[in-house]
């Protein structure tokens, strides 16, 4: 959260937004993006790369079944990225200049 803030605050400045629009924007991106990153990664397939061969334009892709374990794992990164992007959805909405929520 303070990484984004310190990175969208610059960059904002810089275009002309006041800081707390600044902040908030930056927010709203880096919410957004977890918010599919969690969505991707909870619907990963059962299947699981093997080995090499899974660049670009290779001829010999291995793949193999993924145990409980990793398909329990995969769902638990989901809810907790996801989670992570609706907190910063929820900063920047608390932040924004623009509403008065309280």
């Amino acid at each position: 959260m303070g990484v984004t803030a310190l990175l969208a605050l610059p960059l904002g400045l810089l275009l002309g937004a006041s800081v707390a629009r600044s902040v908030s924007v930056g927010w709203y991106i880096a919410g957004s993006i977890l918010l599919l990153s969690g969505f991707f990664v909870g619907n990963r397939g059962a299947a699981r790369p093997e080995g090499e061969g899974w660049f670009a334009f290779s001829m010999r892709r291995n793949v193999r079944w993924a145990d409980a374990e990793e398909q329990k794992e995969s769902i638990s990164l989901s809810a907790v990225v996801v989670t992570l992007g609706f907190v910063l959805l929820a900063l920047g909405a608390a932040s924004d200049p623009r509403y008065n929520f309280f």
